[in-house]
């Protein structure tokens, strides 16, 4: 069994667009308007992009300190082998 990566599935535009089109359509199906169901969709979709913004610059900069740190290890090896 695989294990889920939910950066990925949080990051999914499909995901959410999915997730706005289904509360969208239970609001008009359960008598609210269509205004309403827009507000709410879009409401979703605002919320998905600041997850998405802040998942991806959470992973860039994990990424960067990994780097940076590997860059440390080649670093101090190198001075190392000098002395």
């Amino acid at each position: 069994m695989e294990k889920i990566n939910w950066t990925r599935k949080l990051t999914s535009r499909k995901l959410w667009t999915a997730t706005a089109s289904f509360v969208s359509m239970m609001i008009v199906a359960c008598g609210g308007g269509e205004s309403q169901a827009a507000k709410v969709t879009a409401l979703i979709m605002a919320g998905a992009s600041v997850i998405a913004y802040i998942i991806g610059e959470g992973l860039t900069d994990s990424a960067c300190q990994k780097a940076q740190e590997e860059l440390k290890k080649i670093d101090n090896y190198q001075q190392e082998g000098n002395n």
